[in-house]
Formats: C-alpha cells, structure tokens, sequence
C-alpha cells in the first residue's frame, strides 16, 4: 500500500511510523510511506506556505499554492484526504474501507487551517480523528496510517487479531488475561483456563456485548440484540465478567 502524506513537517511522522509492526512492514515492503514538504514548492527566498486570513482574525492560514504545487508534483494516490478538526468522524469502518484500497493520500493542516479552496477543489474529503483540535494534522495523520496499515494483509503477525478487536461487528473487545493465573489475589476467570473453546468463545461474547452496553451504547444504536445474543448475556451473568 502506497501512502502519501503531505506535511510541514516530514520527521513527526515519518518517526513513528518507522516504529514496531508499521516499521517492519516497511521494511517488507507492505507499506509505501512517501513524504512531501509543501515548502519544497515554493518559489520564494523565504520558503512562505501561510499567510494571514482575509477577514482579520489571529493566526495563520496555509496556503492554497503551495499545497496544489506540491501534490500536482507527485501525483499521489486518491482518494486525497484532508485532516482537519471540521472533518467527519474517521473510525474503523473507514479504516476497513481505505485498507481495501491500493493506496491514498493525507494533507496535514496547520495553524488556523488551510485555504478552503484546498479542501473543495484538490481533496477528496475532510476527515477528524476526534472533536478535539490539535496543532497539526501530523498527529492525526499517524493514526489513520496505523489504524489502515494494520489492516493490510501481512501486516500484522497473526492475521485473526484483526477480526477480533473493538470496533468488529461494532463491538468492544473482551478483556484478555495472561501468567500469572493469579496475581495480589486478583484470579484469571476460570472459563478460560477450561480448555473448552466453544464456551470460551461465547463467554467473549457475552463480555463484549456487556462492555459496549455500558461503555459505548452508542455502537449498538439502531438495533435490538439477536436472541444469540441475549441467551450469552443470560448464560455468563454479570457477577461472571469483571470489567
């Protein structure tokens, strides 16, 4: 997968995505991380790429020119997608949908923002890691690269981890226990220490449909639980899932 991602500032990226399973898969050659610097483009001594806002206001706003320059430059991957805090929401299922994809590419806004002529007439979308805002979009952009990366296959060491996490079948994980069975006299549950596979798998499932009704209810809005479901929660009791 080629991804490109267009940034001020190259290293906060390109850091930790050469860290751990996205380093390795680098290495492999899964993942493709090109980086480009707007400032390359620029014609003037002073390497400008912000400007202040029509309008008046504080701050600085990234300019249009640099960042067309830049990506008419290299031609990268589609769709081309903007990060910014007035995006939609990014979360798994855009994850599971760019990772079907050979490649795409991330513009990192800055200071106030970019010129909007960016956003509607180069990219492809806009899209937000959270409501919250950041000083940049580079942060952001290393977390839609490692949530979409992971997804690819061979990235990942076990490729059944990735169907197991939060956010499969809109669910949180059950929790995972490892050695020492017991610890300051807090105990591994014993059903997953039986050996019996099938009552361990719907014991997980009772454990994650109990944590996403209390934690994220939100996941299961718009539908009723299937009567599987229900016969789990009542088969493992609350008093049976220590959250």
């Amino acid at each position: 997968m080629r991804i490109d991602v267009f940034t001020l500032f190259p290293d906060s990226v390109a850091g930790p995505i050469g860290l751990s399973i996205l380093g390795r898969a680098r290495e492999r050659g899964l993942l493709d991380l090109r980086l480009h610097d707007p400032r390359d483009t620029t014609t003037d001594r002073h390497r400008t790429v912000d400007d202040t806002p029509f309008g008046g206001g504080a701050g600085m706003v990234l300019m249009a020119e640099p960042l067309f320059a830049a990506v008419e430059a290299v031609e990268p991957p589609r769709p081309l997608l903007l990060l910014g805090a007035g995006g939609r929401i990014f979360d798994q299922a855009m994850a599971r949908e760019l990772a079907g994809l050979d490649g795409f590419s991330l513009i990192c806004g800055r200071y106030e923002g970019v010129d909007e002529r960016v956003a509607e007439h180069l990219c492809d979308d806009v899209l937000s890691i959270g409501s919250f805002v950041l000083a940049g979009g580079e942060a952001a952009a290393v977390v839609v690269i490692e949530a979409v990366a992971r997804l690819v296959p061979g990235v990942l060491g076990n490729e059944t981890s990735a169907g197991e996490e939060s956010f499969t079948a809109d669910l949180l994980e059950y929790p995972h226990y490892t050695r020492p069975a017991e610890f300051r006299g807090w105990a591994v549950p014993e059903i997953l220490r039986s050996g019996d596979h099938q009552r361990i798998a719907r014991w997980r499932l009772a454990e994650a449909l109990r944590r996403t009704l209390q934690r994220r209810p939100d996941l299961l809005a718009g539908r009723e639980l299937s009567s599987d479901e229900l016969r789990v929660l009542a088969e493992f009791p609350a008093d049976d899932l220590p959250l």
